[in-house]
């Protein structure tokens, strides 16, 4: 009995003098509302943000601890809903797909987790590489490796030959015939399987090519690329499985089959038309524009050697018209879902899409809040981040300057806090 009771008295000594952090704001901007509040205090307690508090409160323990960011504009951390954590872009990328074992690129993923976490993005949405991704998400979960947490789509889905299909390029001898295990569907019944082998493998939500790619070694980078009935089997199927799924599309035509199948978010969307638009509004689908990889590949391709040579006229046709197609979806009203594409760039660099966005005539806020509180509502978590709230998940960050009158302070992230632990300070 003594012993049970000094457990207690011992358990509730710990709890008692568990260490909080109070963060002294001194812009503090509030996504739900779009404002900027002055002087605020943030009260952390583990993973969990208890309160926040009007002014600069002092903290009540001596083992708690204070935040000085009283000249900062602290926010939500952010959230990027198309990165490609795996890899990243170089001269050397197509051998390495033939040269590297998953052991190297288990590796290099780690350093481009930590540097997207450094860059302030403590959420992302992996949409597609080997499987590696699955493994990665776990690592950081539990603690093993630093990055962002991470939901991920495992393999993408693609046809035949279609942008996602894993041996584009292939001699004919290693090309084989990949089903939907590989990621590769031909017909409604692959495409049931190929969502339950995602499901089976591990993956948070579903992501299919429904256009022809830029960087893919084919030659159609817009070409639709699924049926239809293909895409609804895809969709009905996830949604037994509570995933979304994301439709990667540069074409009209693949993007309105994407949306009548029952896609959540359309990435890219370069040549959307008016019509596919006001589908998007009327089905509640968002689009991710990835307007940072569209000017990256652009710039890229101008470089003898950089890409193949199938791949450069699509690059150079495709890549500088995605901001223009992303200002007019903005201002007919389309949902909009902050995404970069990193690793089509260099991971880091994510949050130079907030710039080019507003640069197409998104105010600031809309742009932040396309990257916090409309993330989080399309990853169902839209109660735990995206916004600083009392009993929300400890996710926030800093930057020197006020974003709502200069957006590029969102490049040099000063302070991350990720799930109540500080990263950078």
């Amino acid at each position: 009995m003594r012993t049970l009771v000094s457990i207690f008295v011992l358990v509730c000594a710990l709890t008692l003098s568990a260490q909080n952090t109070y963060i002294h704001c001194g812009n503090l901007i509030d996504t739900e509302s779009g404002k900027v509040l002055k002087e605020k205090t943030i009260i952390v307690s583990g993973n969990k943000i208890i309160s926040v508090k009007n002014g600069y409160v002092t903290p009540v323990n001596s083992e708690d601890v204070s935040v000085d960011l009283k000249s900062k504009t602290v926010m939500p951390g952010l959230i990027d809903m198309h990165v490609h954590i795996e890899g990243e872009t170089n001269p050397k990328s197509y051998l390495e797909a033939y040269t590297f074992n998953e052991a190297d690129v288990a590796f290099a993923s780690v350093n481009y987790a930590k540097v997207t976490l450094m860059s302030g993005f403590t959420t992302v949405r992996d949409l597609g590489g080997s499987g590696v991704n699955i493994a990665l998400r776990n690592a950081i979960n539990s603690g093993t490796i630093v990055g962002p947490r991470i939901f991920t789509a495992g393999k993408a889905l693609a046809t035949t030959g279609g942008h996602a299909d894993p041996t584009n390029g292939s001699s004919y001898e290693l090309m084989g015939d990949p089903g939907p295990r590989e990621g590769v569907v031909n017909g409604v019944e692959d495409a049931k399987k190929a969502v339950r082998q995602r499901y089976k493998n591990g993956a948070d939500l579903i992501k299919i090519t429904a256009t022809g790619g830029v960087l893919s070694v084919a030659k159609s980078g817009q070409n639709p690329q699924f049926t239809v009935e293909e895409i609804k089997a895809i969709c009905e199927t996830a949604k037994d499985y509570g995933f979304h799924v994301a439709a990667h599309a540069h074409g009209d035509e693949g993007m309105q089959r994407a949306i009548l199948g029952g896609v959540k978010t359309i990435e890219h969307g370069t040549l959307m038309s008016a019509e596919t638009m006001a589908l998007m509004k009327a089905h509640n689908v968002y689009l991710v524009p990835t307007i940072t990889a569209g000017k990256f590949v652009s710039d890229k391709a101008k470089i003898e050697g950089y890409y193949p040579e199938i791949i450069v006229p699509k690059a150079l046709n495709i890549g500088p018209k995605i901001q223009s197609m992303f200002k007019r979806a903005y201002k007919a009203g389309v949902g909009i879902a902050f995404g970069t594409d990193a690793a089509v760039f260099y991971h880091g660099d994510n949050a130079k899409e907030f710039g080019f966005m507003v640069e197409a005539g998104m105010p600031a806020i809309e742009a932040i809040q396309s990257a916090t509180i409309t993330n989080a509502i399309i990853l169902k978590m839209e109660d735990q981040i995206g916004q600083i709230k009392s009993n929300f998940i400890a996710d926030i960050i800093a930057v020197n300057d006020n974003p709502l009158t200069s957006i590029s302070t969102m490049e040099d992230v000063i302070f991350i806090m990720k799930n109540g632990v500080i990263y950078k300070n």
